[in-house]
């Protein structure tokens, strides 16, 4: 189901927004065909109803975990208030509120890595890959690829819709020698500009990877500006692509699954042990900060300093 029409009720909602919704729903579509409840009717509103959204609950609750189960829930209720908004979903909000109770978040801490295991895993990756011998070109520019992006985001540990559709000269810019993460207010979460330089130890790694890497993954002569390409078709990166390959990644270098949203929460904990004296570095890490107009300079201000606090903490622990 395409969720997003010129104008409709959807339109003001980010693609990638849009895309997950549409999973999800789909996920609850391929239910009721598979117990033998999808019907038609006058409107697709009509099939979210309590005789099919309870036992799609119970089946969920057989496979996946109770914070997946919220999610997908939650999501679905998003889904109806879009294609029958005059419909009354209270009955959906109350059931969501009940699983919002009963979720039972799965602790992180087995499967945290401090920051300097994720840098010496990236960087390990680029060395590997300029010294390998009897690899091919393409495998390479590959083992190249996956190391810097696991080192970039270690440094900069922005969302990973934004990191994966990071584009060369408009969002991934070169300042002054200096590669920077410029995000404008419409392409992140708090609708706020985002920007924060790359530690300096890393730019010669981004700049190989422009000039002898990326064009091998591209394959062939393309305008594409995305920084991240996928090897397999040469192609732009894809989230899903990109959020598989971070996490496979790390766990073949450092034993541990590190999914990307793990990287900001590995990133927060880096900061507040080793900054104490900057309280707040961590939010600003992440960019967690109230949007309103009047702090909004100040707080792209604060994104920037943190980054730089942040790259001298990575620095000393590249060192190490």
């Amino acid at each position: 189901m395409r969720l997003r029409i010129r104008g409709g009720a959807a339109s003001h909602l980010k693609a990638v927004t849009r895309a997950d919704l549409a999973r999800r729903y789909g996920c609850f579509l391929d239910f009721l065909a598979r117990t033998g409840r999808l019907e038609s009717f006058p409107h697709p509103g009509a099939l979210i109803t309590p005789g099919n959204v309870e036992p799609y609950v119970l089946e969920l609750q057989q496979r996946v975990s109770s914070v997946t189960v919220y999610g997908s829930i939650c999501k679905l209720r998003r889904v109806a208030r879009i294609i029958a908004p005059h419909q009354d979903f209270g009955w959906l909000a109350e059931l969501e509120a009940d699983l919002r109770y009963e979720m039972r978040p799965c602790s992180k801490s087995n499967r945290l890595v401090s920051t300097q295991r994720l840098l010496a895993a990236g960087l390990t990756l680029m060395a590997d890959a300029e010294t390998a011998e009897k690899i091919t070109k393409l495998a390479r520019a590959r083992l190249f690829r996956n190391g810097l992006m696991i080192t970039l985001l270690a440094c900069c540990p922005v969302r990973l819709k934004n990191y994966i559709a990071l584009e060369i000269g408009r969002s991934f810019v070169q300042i002054k020698n200096v590669w920077w993460i410029v995000l404008s207010a419409s392409e992140t979460k708090e609708r706020r500009a985002d920007e924060r330089p790359t530690p300096a130890f890393i730019n010669e790694g981004i700049n190989r990877y422009l000039r002898l890497y990326r064009p091998i993954l591209l394959r062939r002569k393309s305008s594409s500006r995305a920084l991240w390409v996928s090897s397999q078709f040469g192609s732009d990166m894809k989230y899903s692509y990109g959020a598989e390959l971070i996490t496979e990644t790390t766990r073949s270098t450092t034993g541990v699954s590190v999914s990307p949203h793990l990287f900001r929460t590995v990133a927060a904990s880096t900061a507040a042990t080793h900054a104490a004296a900057t309280p707040h570095l961590a939010s600003a890490l992440l960019h967690h900060t109230r949007p309103d107009v009047t702090e909004e300079h100040y707080n792209r201000a604060t994104t920037v300093s943190a980054a730089r606090a942040y790259s001298v903490i990575t620095e000393e622990y590249r060192k190490r």
